[in-house]
């Protein structure tokens, strides 16, 4: 067994898998470099390979005893256009162009929607944007057959270019066939997270709530306006949210995205659920060795925010730099969270405890391990609950979670701050104590003289059960006891 170093950072890495990165070696390589967290991105490869992928992050999480999160990334009901004469056009700027129900091939006049609910849907003046926004459509005119547009810019459109619909609530489902099979893959295969892609509404969550059968946490990905409108019950049905600015930032303005990036934050952080910020944080690094000053203050900003992960997509699914992507990550979040400034600006949302036993325990955690040198919080749990209600509250110290399912350390790998230990259940006061102190040895946190708080609930293993708050002091003893 390999021995693995806690993370000196809180914020953790989520990196996306592809045909840059899927080989055993490349991902001990980005493990070690300080990926916490890996993403699967089902829109694309076969189900042998993301099996095959699955399993040497398994053997990774073996060969190092650290629970390591896997992330199954759903492509979710992306809208596309039909296929053209010559396979592709160019839409003159200021002309017009239909889309229509008619299955043959398009031209520079005229292409097939092969989304019939879209018809009859939309109203004049509502928005376009295909191609990632690169061609913008004005609606004149929508019928039951055709939609006329105004191209208010124009260019060169091919086969199956995607669309984007900003203005408009489409009454498609969150999951489609394609979906449901990757899905009943993905929890076949133990993934611990599910990314559902282009959620517009609360009720989204059901279906695939239902088909996951209570295995594995569910993170909506906010990729669409309409999300934002009910973001807070979007939130309220989730495990975790997925700042998803791909998508976002074609169907928004550009100076849009960073405040809404901000409140997604910052919503999510009151509820006490992890949110990731993703897509394009270190973009030109898929073919730099180096980022851009940009990238870097990005993913700063990210990270000041108190996100729990920050995400790189094509840097290490396609990149030439996925290790390099990575290490790069990982000495800005180092960097920021050695700012003596950055406590005070990641606890700037005030997160007030709500009116219950565990969460006053939680809020009491922080402000003592603010008023004595406190090495570590110790959080015994079943669920994570307790765990997510600690680092809420965003403590200036590490938390070492100790679960006795490796599902729950394996989840809670996303959180902020987290250090998870699976570990068998305990059946005492006496026990949770010693166990705390054996660990917190074993694990790097604290020496002779160090002081630990000790979080959970009594009677032992009783969900939602979080009463008991102890402050320990590790002996000499101990310590010798341990190294011996």
């Amino acid at each position: 067994m390999s021995k693995f170093t806690p993370r000196d950072r809180k914020v953790k890495i989520l990196a996306t898998v592809g045909p840059a990165s899927r080989s055993p070696e490349m991902l001990e390589r980005l493990f070690k470099a300080g990926v916490d967290a890996f993403r699967v991105n089902m829109s694309h490869g076969e189900h042998d390979d993301h099996a095959a992928t699955i399993s040497s992050i398994r053997d990774l999480e073996a060969q190092y005893a650290r629970p390591i999160a896997i992330l199954a990334d759903l492509q979710g009901p992306k809208l596309r256009v039909g296929k053209f004469k010559d396979g592709k056009a160019v839409i003159r700027h200021g002309g017009h162009f239909t889309l229509d129900r008619n299955s043959e091939p398009g031209d520079e006049t005229r292409v097939e929607l092969p989304h019939p609910e879209l018809f009859g849907l939309l109203d004049k003046g509502q928005r376009l944007l295909i191609n990632d926004g690169k061609i913008r459509l004005r609606v004149i005119r929508a019928d039951e057959d055709a939609i006329l547009c105004s191209a208010e810019v124009g260019g060169v459109i091919s086969d199956r270019k995607g669309v984007n619909v900003p203005d408009a609530e489409i009454p498609i489902p969150a999951l489609t066939d394609k979906d449901r099979r990757d899905l009943a893959f993905a929890t076949a295969q133990g993934v611990d997270w599910v990314g559902l892609s282009f959620v517009q509404r609360p009720e989204d969550l059901a279906e695939a709530r239902k088909l996951m059968g209570g295995k594995g946490a569910l993170c909506a990905k906010i990729e669409k306006p309409m999300a934002v409108s009910r973001l807070d019950e979007i939130i309220e049905m989730s495990d975790g949210i997925m700042v998803a600015r791909g998508d976002l930032g074609v169907e928004l303005e550009p100076q849009e995205v960073p405040p809404l990036q901000k409140k997604i934050v910052n919503a999510t952080r009151m509820a006490g659920k992890p949110v990731i910020v993703a897509t394009q944080m270190l973009e030109s690094m898929i073919e730099s060795p180096a980022p851009t000053r940009a990238e870097v203050s990005d993913v700063a900003n990210a990270v000041y925010d108190g996100a729990d992960a920050v995400m790189l997509s094509a840097e290490t699914a396609a990149g030439d730099w996925p290790e390099e992507a990575v290490t790069i990550m990982d000495k800005i979040a180092a960097q920021v969270e050695g700012d003596d400034a950055y406590l005070e600006r990641v606890r700037f949302l005030e997160t007030p405890p709500d009116e219950t036993t565990a969460d006053a325990l939680a809020h009491s955690c922080m402000t003592i391990a603010d008023t004595v040198s406190i090495s570590a919080i110790t959080v015994f749990t079943g669920s994570g609950s307790t765990a997510r209600r600690v680092v809420r509250e965003r403590p200036s110290v590490p938390v070492m979670v100790l679960t006795p399912s490796l599902d729950t350390a394996r989840r809670v790998a996303l959180l902020w701050g987290t250090h998870a230990v699976a570990t068998k259940d305990i059946g005492s006061f006496e026990e949770m104590i010693a166990k705390g102190k054996r660990m917190s040895l074993r694990h790097g946190f604290g020496q002779a003289g160090s002081k630990l708080i000790a979080l959970a609930g009594v009677p032992f293993g009783t969900p939602g059960s979080t009463n008991l708050l102890h402050v320990v002091t590790l002996s000499g003893d101990e310590l010798e006891k341990y190294e011996g």
